[in-house]
């Protein structure tokens, strides 16, 4: 029933989510303003409760702030399923395998999961405290959104909300009022991240090379009067490859119709051509004059500096077509 796969997207949201607390400070002044000290506040991944044993084991109260504290900790508590955000479970997707255009690939849908998350503030001084959760606060209304590598053979990136549902606060006494231990903010986060299945890179047979439409023409009789057969082969609008088949001679504005190149020896007519992003259709050749029609395929008409590569698509850019692009059909027949 399984196949082994692994794209540690649980790591991958875990780091992300701890990414967002990496950088946060607390200043110390003096009482004319000036700036005393500048600590950066350590963050670790652990439950609270190691944290405090850590404190207690701690006999001397008045080392320096940023030994002992503040400090902050993180750790997954909870994983369930979202049903507000399922989608179809036997759909799937194509996609290009990152770094290879050429090799297509096949995954199913993915699964919505909620990630629960608490992130713990430890603080000595409630100015330190205020000053912490002043940084974060303002980023949560009540999301904040981080861009995640879930799939890292597809290159498939999701942006991932992560939601602060509560805060609760707490001092931890031991003896009298001046040996408290720490002040302690705890905060609550869901992050709704996704689950990939595996991916499968043999899709040679899912891939449309030809479609066929039978006609039958005559009206209602028994006895039709011709049969038609329209056929296409979707071919791609953009050269995936890095060959470079010449280059411009010359400068060209957006509406140039004749264009100059290097040479034309690679180059037939009835191609199509590439330059920047603008996909054009080789009407004729005369020497290394190309006339050409501008702007095909949706793509839009731009000036051009010389020096620009030409590339020409092919066949093998037909078999590298990638999950978005529309098979070079127009709507029309």
């Amino acid at each position: 029933m399984f196949e082994y796969f692994y794209h540690e997207i649980m790591r991958r949201t875990i780091i992300s989510f701890g990414s967002i607390f990496n950088n946060v400070n607390i200043q110390h002044d003096n009482s004319d303003g000036s700036v005393v000290s500048t600590t950066k506040v350590p963050l670790a991944y652990g439950p609270t409760q190691k944290f405090l044993a850590r404190l207690e084991q701690v006999p001397d109260l008045n080392k320096p702030v940023q030994i002992t504290l503040p400090r902050m900790s993180f750790e997954l508590n909870g994983l369930n399923y979202d049903p507000s955000r399922k989608s179809t479970t036997t759909q799937t997707f194509l996609k290009g395998v990152k770094g290879d255009k050429s090799t297509i690939a096949k995954t199913y849908l993915p699964v919505p999961y909620n990630l629960d998350f608490e992130l713990s503030v430890f603080t000595k001084l409630n100015d330190d405290m205020l000053q912490i959760v002043e940084q974060i606060l303002p980023y949560f209304q009540p999301a904040y959104t981080v861009t995640v590598d879930l799939v890292d053979t597809i290159g498939e990136k999701r942006d991932i909300p992560i939601i602060l549902n509560s805060i609760t606060t707490s001092d931890d006494y031991e003896s009298d009022f001046s040996t408290r231990r720490a002040l302690i903010y705890t905060m609550r986060f869901t992050a709704k991240t996704y689950f990939f299945g595996p991916v499968n890179t043999d899709v040679s047979k899912d891939i449309i090379k030809k479609a066929s439409i039978g006609y039958v023409a005559g009206g209602k009789t028994t006895t039709p009067t011709r049969e038609v057969t329209y056929a296409v082969v979707p071919r791609a609008t953009k050269a995936y490859g890095d060959t470079v088949t010449t280059n411009l001679s010359e400068d060209i504005d957006d509406s140039i119709a004749i264009i100059n190149v290097n040479s034309a020896s690679g180059i037939e007519a009835t191609n199509y051509i590439y330059i920047d992003q603008e996909e054009m259709f080789v009407e004729s050749i005369s020497g290394t004059a190309l006339t050409v029609r501008r702007a095909q395929d949706n793509t839009t008409a731009a000036s051009h500096v010389l020096g620009s590569e030409l590339k020409v698509i092919t066949s093998s850019d037909n078999n590298a077509i990638e999950f978005g692009d529309n098979f070079g059909f127009d709507g029309s027949i």
